[in-house]
């Protein structure tokens, strides 16, 4: 599968994140600074259409709705968190040209991670990706935290 090494890891650092400590918190300032990545740009406004996917789990199980899509570049999608979470959306950087892979990394706003939404934690939350500049092509997304559980999505960009 794909995704299997790539999410595999997300979804490690995904679950790190969410676990606690006893340990005491440092106190000391932290004073680490992370460059942004030279390559990547801001998106062009979205002079499209928004199109809006659900993002849900429930007894028929957990997916995007629709499961696949159709945009033209220049729309965006705004993923809305329906039901049991949490929920993100990630694309495996090893399955896109370099011009796709910036496009969408500029189109997602405040990543978890390389290609990656932050998780959205409660019902109601959204994350919009902009799809200005991104190539024609068809392009499978992810939710991390349910992949093995079947949460896909194909978005076609004409």
């Amino acid at each position: 599968m794909k995704f299997s090494k790539f999410f595999a890891v997300a979804a490690v650092a995904a679950i790190a994140a969410c676990g606690g400590s006893d340990a005491p918190a440092d106190t000391a300032a932290d004073t680490t600074t992370v460059a942004a990545p030279a390559s990547v740009d801001a998106a062009p406004a979205v002079t499209g259409t928004t199109h809006v996917v659900a993002m849900t789990g429930d007894d028929k199980g957990y997916r995007f709705e629709p499961a696949a899509i159709t945009i033209k570049t220049g729309d965006a999608i705004k993923f809305e968190f329906v039901a049991m979470g949490p929920h993100n959306v990630a694309f495996d950087p090893a399955t896109l040209s370099p011009e796709a892979k910036a496009a969408l990394i500029a189109g997602i706003p405040n990543p978890m991670m390389e290609l990656s939404t932050q998780m959205l934690l409660n019902a109601g939350e959204s994350v919009t990706i902009n799809f200005a500049n991104v190539p024609a092509g068809t392009y499978e997304a992810i939710c991390t935290p349910h992949l093995a559980m079947g949460m896909k999505i194909a978005i076609t960009v004409e």
